[in-house]
């Protein structure tokens, strides 16, 4: 075999390899942060307010038994109607994040079946309000 066909084996190797690269690039699976990042950026104030006031309060307490996990709100918070979300936020699959309307038992507590969430770590978000407060916490927690 001469120099010739070497060449034009490299060639159609270096080729083939680029051609691979590009396939995979473009197929190439990606989650943003948020689909409405721009939308968000601009509320971000509010964000920071809400974490503000949530570091006046305690924790929010997160607890997990066998069928679900209970979150457990400030003892100020008790009594008082209040109104958000919770943001199961997966960092790694965005086909696992969950959002759920918060209702609290008359014991104050939030009830979450497990069923409805993938086992692993997730960073919660809690965004809640009252009728004159707005607040916001975040924590990373494993789902068993």
């Amino acid at each position: 075999m001469n120099w010739g066909n070497k060449l034009i084996i490299v060639f159609i190797i270096f080729a083939g390899l680029i051609g691979t690269m590009v396939y995979k690039a473009v197929n190439t699976k990606f989650d943003l942060v948020s689909k409405e990042y721009y939308k968000d950026e601009l509320r971000y104030q509010d964000k920071i307010d809400g974490k503000q006031n949530a570091n006046k309060l305690g924790n929010v307490l997160v607890s997990q038994t066998a069928e679900e996990l209970l979150l457990t709100f400030p003892d100020e918070m008790k009594g008082k109607k209040l109104e958000g979300e919770v943001l199961f936020y997966c960092k790694t699959d965005a086909d696992k994040d969950r959002k759920i309307i918060i209702q609290l038992d008359e014991n104050g507590l939030q009830h979450i079946l497990k069923n409805k969430l993938h086992k692993g770590p997730y960073e919660l978000k809690l965004n809640w309000q009252t009728a004159t407060e707005k607040y916001y916490t975040e924590q990373d927690i494993i789902v068993n």
